[in-house]
């Protein structure tokens, strides 16, 4: 089993990073919320792995943090019908933190805006987390103080917003995720919206 790579980034692109370890390339699937944290291309990284084997190909996929691999391997280990490509998406469409609140609360309704997902399989992720001994019970335990802040929530809402008026996932993300840096005092979701729509009607 890999476990992690620490190497050179050769190339990054928002769903998957190519690692230069010692003069061997590898192509390393990742979740947007990864590619966020990746530094600039040439700089050294170490990415966590979970190297998922099938008859045909033997995929990694790759995260910048302990809690997003965990969820991962949570969502393909435990819920039918999850395979590694879901919960990317999964990862993609909503932090960690967002997630397990989502699923404590019985929230399908937010998990069934993340692109790909759907309101049954949100319905069934939910059912099934909740049923798999201690893993709510843990979240519930730990989310007073690892609860979504404020403006994550709000960041969160925007982009599943954007995707439901159309945009596609990585776009909306980028958007809104550049909006926060560049324009840290607009903090409701509403904003956050009629301000990435103007960029993106912009080409910006």
């Amino acid at each position: 089993m890999i476990t992690f790579l620490a190497g050179k980034l050769a190339a990054a692109l928002p769903t998957q990073a190519t690692l230069d370890v010692n003069g061997v390339g590898y192509e390393v699937l990742i979740p947007l919320s990864s590619y966020d944290r990746l530094p600039a291309v040439g700089q050294t990284v170490q990415i966590l792995t979970h190297l998922h084997v099938r008859e045909d190909a033997h995929i990694l996929y790759g995260f910048m943090s302990g809690a997003e691999r965990d969820l991962f391997r949570l969502l393909v280990n435990n819920v039918s019908g999850i395979g590694p490509k879901l919960a990317l998406a999964v990862l993609s469409g909503m932090s960690v933190n967002n997630f397990k609140h989502a699923v404590v609360n019985g929230d399908a309704a937010s998990l069934a805006k993340i692109s790909g997902l759907g309101k049954k399989t949100a319905e069934r992720i939910v059912l099934e987390l909740k049923d798999k001994l201690g893993v709510a019970a843990a979240w519930e335990a730990a989310s007073a103080t690892h609860a979504p802040s404020a403006e994550e929530g709000q960041a969160n809402e925007a982009v599943l917003a954007l995707i439901a008026l159309g945009y596609k996932q990585v776009d909306a993300h980028k958007a809104v995720r550049e909006l926060q840096d560049k324009q840290p005092e607009i903090k409701s979701a509403e904003e956050l919206v009629k301000n990435a729509l103007k960029r993106m009607a912009a080409g910006r």
